[in-house]
């Protein structure tokens, strides 16, 4: 699926094909949720590195959190250093991933049968998380990645 995104203000605009693209994994780690969780979550997506199309890189900024232990995370968060919109995440840990946050794709998302909540050990004191039937929940990071979920689903765009 081709997702095309922008920030709040138009200064950026982005594609790229996601062959993963049902918005299913709630993060509520800190850094999610501060930078981009206006719910106390962030959803992102799994989109191909190669495929990235960007249109007012010069509004670009980049935000790397700072861990628990001190160290500088290698994730590079993508955002607007104009209206401060939350675009996608890089982490060169692995270069053929880009992971759009779902709050900025303009294109119409798939609507997932089921959703993992994930890193609720993280979630703020005043966040409820409304677990459906199907849904799973795990304190800290799953086993199981983006694309292995869709796979599972049968859900590849």
């Amino acid at each position: 699926m081709r997702l095309e995104g922008s920030c709040h203000c138009g200064g950026v605009r982005f594609s790229l094909n996601a062959p993963h693209a049902y918005p299913f994994n709630l993060c509520y780690c800190s850094i999610c949720r501060k930078t981009a969780g206006g719910g106390g979550y962030a959803i992102n997506l799994g989109g191909e590195a190669a495929s990235l199309k960007v249109e007012g890189e010069d509004n670009l900024s980049v935000y790397q959190a700072t861990l628990d232990d001190g160290a500088k995370s290698p994730a590079c968060r993508h955002f607007c250093r104009l209206c401060g919109s939350a675009l996608w995440l890089f982490d060169p840990r692995w270069p053929a991933l880009i992971h759009p946050f779902a709050s900025a794709v303009d294109s119409e998302l798939p609507a997932p049968p089921e959703r993992t909540h994930l890193m609720v050990a993280s979630k703020a004191g005043w966040v409820s998380v409304q677990a459906g039937p199907k849904d799973q929940v795990f304190e800290h990071y799953p086993e199981e990645s983006i694309a292995d979920w869709h796979e599972r689903l049968g859900l590849q765009s």
